[in-house]
């Protein structure tokens, strides 16, 4: 799809690849932040810049000549803006990547921040600038106005130091943030811990996990409900999260192999800390980022479990997990299970009944739902 910005036309894709893909690899936050830029005559020659959140390589891609670094926690951002630099004739070096668990390095003129839909991960991300910025940096944070909530400037203000805004042009707003250089700079609450409910396990949340601080309601469900006496069976927690379910279920079954997989670089930190704080680092497991279920071999598993995501940043729908459910189809071995929550008005087992030939219920209340199906042929 292509994408004209001020600093030239770009054709850009996103992730997941879907065929006759409509929706935008970019937006009009990035639109309004890269003309911004342009009519400022920013970046400056020879500036450091930082770009945070850029969700398929829109700004890396424009802004590539500055060879940026380029922070996300998403595994999905990062593939897609490796893809993008090379359709657009870049260089795969003139972008920096570096996950969100990743210290920073040296100091930064410019500041480039699409606001994340989690407010714990953007006040994370603010703390880490600490100690990283030139006396005289700039600070842009840029998003749709309809998803900022009145806490981000608060947080903007109280971890960095003044802002003001500009005009919003096409539902888009920038923030411009006037970092004021601490001695004393705010602690980093994050991750954070809490005691799982009914067992003695110790709970580590990065800030971009969902529900970080307590157990939510759908996980609380289907835990009560996961399958045991599995014997030496090879288990995958898709789209893990902080690795709660693969936890119960290897619990449940003590012989089985656990395999952990998220997009999200946080939540796969997460898991590996609390599966080998409970476990200990003897009992076999895998942890890995990716996308979905792509990097797995054929009739490699026995169970998935997944509880999957019905949102991309602030997009809801099911396409993410449609695509879990395709690859969890070529994953399981014959007669193995997929096991999915999710609320009761998404339907899953509509899906699952056209891609596995036919579900069943496993539980249900009045929120959700737990089907399971099982891999024929």
């Amino acid at each position: 799809m292509l994408f004209n910005c001020p600093q030239g036309a770009f054709d850009l894709i996103r992730l997941p690849l879907r065929p006759n893909e409509l929706l935008q690899p970019f937006d009009a936050a990035d639109e309004y932040l890269l003309t911004h830029l342009a009519e400022q005559g920013l970046p400056k020659a020879g500036s450091r810049v930082l770009i945070v959140n850029d969700s398929f390589g829109a700004l890396a891609v424009a802004l590539s000549d500055y060879r940026p670094d380029a922070v996300s926690d998403s595994f999905l951002s990062h593939r897609a803006t490796e893809i993008n630099l090379e359709k657009n004739g870049k260089t795969r070096d003139s972008t920096r990547l570096l996950h969100s668990l990743e210290p920073l390095q040296g100091s930064y003129d410019l500041v480039l921040i699409k606001i994340p839909k989690t407010l714990g991960l953007l006040e994370h991300q603010l703390i880490s600038l600490h100690g990283h910025l030139q006396p005289d940096a700039q600070v842009i944070l840029a998003g749709m106005v309809k998803m900022l909530p009145g806490s981000v400037w608060q947080l903007a203000e109280r971890l960095l130091g003044p802002t003001t805004t500009a005009l919003a042009r096409k539902k888009a707003k920038l923030i411009f943030a006037k970092p004021i250089p601490r001695d004393d700079p705010p602690p980093n609450p994050y991750p954070v811990r809490y005691r799982l409910e009914n067992t003695g396990f110790r709970i580590v949340n990065h800030a971009n996990v969902f529900s970080r601080d307590s157990l939510d309601i759908g996980t609380r469900f289907f835990l009560r409900h996961l399958p045991e006496g599995l014997g030496r069976s090879e288990i995958v927690d898709l789209g893990c999260g902080n690795g709660v379910v693969g936890l119960i279920a290897a619990r449940r079954n003590p012989e089985a192999v656990l395999h952990f997989i998220d997009e999200s670089y946080m939540a796969v930190a997460s898991a590996k800390e609390n599966f080998e704080a409970a476990f200990g680092t003897e009992r076999k497991a895998t942890f890995q980022v990716g996308d979905g279920l792509k990097a797995f071999s054929s009739e490699s598993a026995d169970l998935i479990l997944c509880n999957p995501p019905f949102h991309q940043q602030y997009l809801q729908g099911d396409q993410i997990a449609v695509g879990m459910f395709r690859d969890a189809k070529r994953v399981l071995r014959r007669d193995g299970e997929l096991w999915v929550i999710g609320n009761r008005h998404l339907n899953y087992h509509a899906v699952l009944d056209r891609l596995f030939g036919g579900c069943s219920g496993v539980a249900a209340n009045p929120k959700f739902v737990i089907h399971k199906t099982r891999k024929r042929r």
